[in-house]
């Protein structure tokens, strides 16, 4: 299995911006299909992102979309989630996950996915 380290959290008001990285080491990202989720205090994890093994398809929820982006650099053994115009209801723990796949479409669902990051915290202040 790969190993993720998800980084990049922090503090910020709303409105401001945050940059994630997902690094992947134990094996190449290339033939994984990512993902961003979040979790927040009493709340159920929830699927914000992903991005097929290629990068050539996205998927965002509706809460997030137009606001983030997920990208990936495979030859980095990187996967981003940037964050813009940040809203208080965006705090949460954040992960990144990866499932061993190539296919197009990838499920929303976190069962879905094998290998998780230890998670990094963002929160946004009014």
């Amino acid at each position: 299995q790969v190993q993720l380290a998800d980084s990049g959290g922090g503090s910020v008001q709303a409105g401001g911006s945050l940059s994630l990285s997902c690094a992947a080491s134990g094996r190449t990202l290339s033939s994984y299909n990512m993902g961003w989720f979040r979790q927040a205090p009493g709340n159920e994890r929830e699927f914000v992102a992903s991005i097929n093994w290629s990068g050539s398809t996205t998927d965002y929820a509706d809460s997030v979309k137009g606001r983030f982006t997920i990208s990936r650099d495979n030859a980095k053994n990187t996967m981003y989630l940037q964050m813009n115009s940040l809203k208080p209801e965006d705090t949460a723990v954040y992960y990144c996950a990866a499932k061993s796949s190539f296919r197009s479409c990838v499920s929303r669902a976190s069962a879905n996915f094998d290998s998780w990051g230890q998670g990094t915290q963002v929160t946004v202040s009014s």
